[in-house]
């Protein structure tokens, strides 16, 4: 039965096997000079997190992982949301280069979902994947993973996602097999589980959506999150509004890559860093460089104000 998820939701890119990484490995120098994050405030006064769909982790091998490494430590991230991870050994390998971190990487779906965080910071009290029985499996190509941690004495739950890819702009409900419409119906079950489950909790949605937050409601799959303003806010909205050159998918160009909260995290947001991370912008070859050796997704994250 995984089988045929799989086909159903392969991108032409999933085609190609990513080189692999042989042999005793320790991780080298990039020679990426990347600006901090934050850098105004003290470690304890943010909580870093970021999301990152990192294409067929490692896709260019050892390249990748190195690239990977040096950027995560240079941008002191405290949460790190992956999806796409497609070598589990190669994840270890890169666990291994990342003093101070830990990871989690259990799905078993293709092209998983993972987290890495730092230990002193991040206390897990459970880490679980929803929604992953086969009545949710045309919503979900790819179970929702929960991290419900403690960090600097505040429980916070992270939903890390990566939704149904593609279609063609429109929303039709009527069939159940529209792209859209898989999104739409996982948006929806997502309010629901955190409706349900977190009603009072500092929550944070997360993942390559693999939509538009600021399309019109009539096509827009968020729109059940959207009409709950009180409750629910993308607090990339600015970007999603804003200029091309900040989106987090420049090949087509789109911005996929969105971070929802609830309300109970709406005043430490006011105060707080929302960003694409234009790795590529520091790359001699730009962003066909980074596509090449890295992902064709830029990260996006928050420095969330404590």
């Amino acid at each position: 039965m995984i089988l045929v998820l799989m086909s159903g939701c392969l991108l032409p890119e999933a085609k190609r096997s990513p080189q692999s990484v042989e042999g005793d490995w320790t991780s080298s120098s990039t020679q990426l000079q990347l600006d901090p994050v934050c850098s105004d405030l003290t470690p304890s006064e943010k909580l870093h997190i970021v999301t990152w769909n990192i294409q067929w982790f490692p896709k260019n091998g050892r390249i990748t992982v190195d690239y990977v490494s040096d950027i995560i430590n240079q941008l002191d991230i405290d949460v790190l949301a992956v999806q796409e991870l497609d070598d589990r050994r190669v994840f270890d390998q890169l666990l291994s280069s990342l003093p101070g971190y830990e990871g989690y990487y259990e799905s078993a779906w293709f092209a998983g979902l993972a987290y890495i965080y730092k230990s002193d910071v991040i206390e897990i009290n459970d880490i679980y994947e929803i929604y992953s029985t086969s009545p949710y499996w045309l919503a979900f190509p790819r179970s929702p993973m929960v991290m419900d941690m403690n960090a600097y004495g505040e429980r916070y739950v992270i939903v890390n996602n990566h939704l149904k890819c593609c279609g063609n702009g429109y929303l039709d409900v009527n069939d159940e097999q529209d792209e859209e419409t898989r999104r739409y119906q996982a948006a929806n079950y997502l309010k629901q589980y955190i409706d349900t489950n977190w009603p009072d909790s500092k929550v944070m949605v997360l993942g390559d959506l693999n939509d538009n937050i600021a399309e019109d409601p009539s096509n827009n799959v968020f729109q059940g999150f959207l009409d709950f303003p009180e409750r629910y806010r993308f607090v990339d909205m600015d970007i999603a509004t804003g200029s091309h050159l900040d989106w987090s998918f420049p090949s087509w160009p789109s911005h996929l890559d969105h971070i929802l909260v609830t309300d109970e995290l709406f005043l430490q947001v006011q105060n707080s860093e929302v960003y694409t991370i234009k790795i590529d912008s520091q790359m001699g070859g730009g962003f066909f460089q980074y596509e090449q050796d890295i992902s064709d997704h830029r990260p996006v994250g928050i420095c969330l104000s404590l």
